[in-house]
């Protein structure tokens, strides 16, 4: 139904209906209350299978919420993880650093001593 094919089917269907049906022998007449019954029956189809198609819609952006969800909640484990290391690591380098600079001082100490 959301075609250009069905479209210019139906299209051609209608018109064919009204031709055949304006010419001689006649199975419904004008106003064609027959194709009258069979588009209202079409129209009720139609507006249930686009409620069938939103929920189903419906249905894929839920789940691909909840996969970005999912996602951003790892992604935000892995990230405080990574901070955490980050932290470690400065720590341990500041250590090194207050290491290196005290033994600096001695050897500095050393030099002007002898």
């Amino acid at each position: 139904m959301g075609s250009w094919g069905f479209v210019f089917a139906f299209l051609a269907f209608m018109g064919l209906w009204a031709l055949v049906n304006s010419l001689g022998r006649a199975w419904d007449p004008y106003p064609f209350i027959l194709l009258n019954l069979f588009l209202s029956m079409l129209a009720g189809l139609q507006g249930a299978i686009l409620l069938i198609a939103a929920k189903r819609q419906d249905a894929v952006a839920a789940a691909l919420a909840q996969h970005d969800y999912d996602t951003n909640r790892a992604a935000k484990e892995d990230v405080e993880v990574l901070l955490r290391v980050s932290a470690e690591q400065l720590r341990t380098l500041r250590a090194l650093q207050a290491d290196l600079t005290e033994r600096l001082e001695r050897i500095e100490r050393r030099e002007r001593g002898a």
